[in-house]
């Protein structure tokens, strides 16, 4: 008995911190610098309190599995830590492929890129960006999308949003396409503050804007 109910906690423990950082519709790991597992632990405002106790209940769900298992516990515990990472990404796969629709069917590779070049006049400066995008219902999605700085410290130092001085840009996807979308601009920076001059990043995030609703990633 007293082995079920360790395993019983440590699956409600478990449901209980998927639930809080699900990955869905935004991501909560976005503008962190420590994670742990799914969990923001610290940002540039500083510590993520609802992170911190997400990791205690998830390592204190951990040692109640280990301790509820009587055999095999080192596999069977290694296999849960693989099925919790990649539980939500099949729920969120399979949500936006069935149910999904508008701006909540777009999902993101996380392998954007972006480059930035001041120009001769320093005044203008020449920015490129490239990311993909998949929609994944039946029916075309349009949408505006808006470039963010979420890296740790770029609170104080313009990079990614420069692209914004272009914006706002409107994209169609069509339905069940994933579209590889370039975004080429001459970006006036003549009245910009704290920005950099050059420089290249892969950490791209956005926001998405459909009528009312809006996700980041």
């Amino acid at each position: 008995m007293k082995n079920r109910t360790a395993l019983i906690s440590a699956v409600v423990l478990l449901a209980i911190c998927m639930i809080l950082f699900f990955p869905y519709p935004n991501n909560p790991l976005i503008g962190s610098s420590v994670t742990f597992m799914s969990f923001p632990l610290q940002n540039e405002d500083g510590l993520v309190w609802k992170g911190i106790l997400g990791t205690a209940l998830f390592l204190i769900a951990m040692a109640l599995l280990i301790y509820g298992l009587k055999r095999f516990y080192v596999v069977l515990a290694v296999l849960v830590l693989f099925l919790y990472a990649l539980i939500p990404l099949y729920l969120v796969t399979a949500y936006q492929e069935t149910l999904a629709s508008g701006i909540g069917a777009i999902s993101y590779d996380q392998e954007g890129k972006c480059a930035f070049d001041t120009l001769e006049d320093s005044e203008q400066m020449n920015g490129d960006c490239q990311l993909t995008l998949k929609n994944h219902s039946n029916q075309p999605v349009s949408f505006e999308l808006e470039f963010m700085d979420t890296g740790f410290g770029q609170e104080e130092m313009k990079m990614v949003s420069l692209m914004n001085i272009a914006g706002p840009y409107k994209i169609t996807i069509e339905g069940n396409q994933a579209e590889f979308i370039e975004l080429n601009e001459i970006l006036d920076i003549s009245d910009v503050q704290d920005h950099i001059f050059s420089g290249s990043t892969s950490d791209v995030h956005f926001k998405l804007v459909e009528e009312k609703k809006e996700r980041i990633f």
